[in-house]
């Protein structure tokens, strides 16, 4: 099944959402403010994805912690997304072995092209 995973108030999120219904998929969703990924979840979606690919520096959260400025390992970086989920772009969306970060129309088109 697809997962969908973000927060709830996220304009992305809300457009993903719309997207997939208005298609009739079937998708779990995940709010990491309510249900935050456990270490080894994100360290399997940084597996997958990326860790730059996940990590939003264009936010309000990357900004207000100050990070623009400092260099941080990839380590370092991962425990500040660990402790600070809702700074990952959005929507993630996992299905299988895959997964899609970001919303594009013709990047979802694809990715769920085996759900209809």
């Amino acid at each position: 099944m697809l997962e969908v995973i973000g927060i709830k108030n996220c304009n992305s999120i809300k457009k993903t959402e719309n997207w997939l219904t208005e298609r009739g998929l079937e998708y779990a969703f995940r709010n990491v403010k309510k249900e935050p990924l456990s270490p080894q979840e994100l360290a399997e979606l940084v597996k997958r994805a990326g860790l730059e690919t996940l990590v939003n520096k264009r936010g309000k959260i990357w900004k207000s912690l100050g990070l623009a400025d400092k260099e941080l390992s990839d380590n370092d970086l991962f425990e500040v997304l660990l402790e600070h989920q809702n700074m990952m772009k959005r929507p993630v969306l996992v299905k299988g072995e895959a997964v899609l970060v970001g919303y594009d129309e013709d990047a979802l088109a694809g990715f769920t092209e085996e759900e209809a």
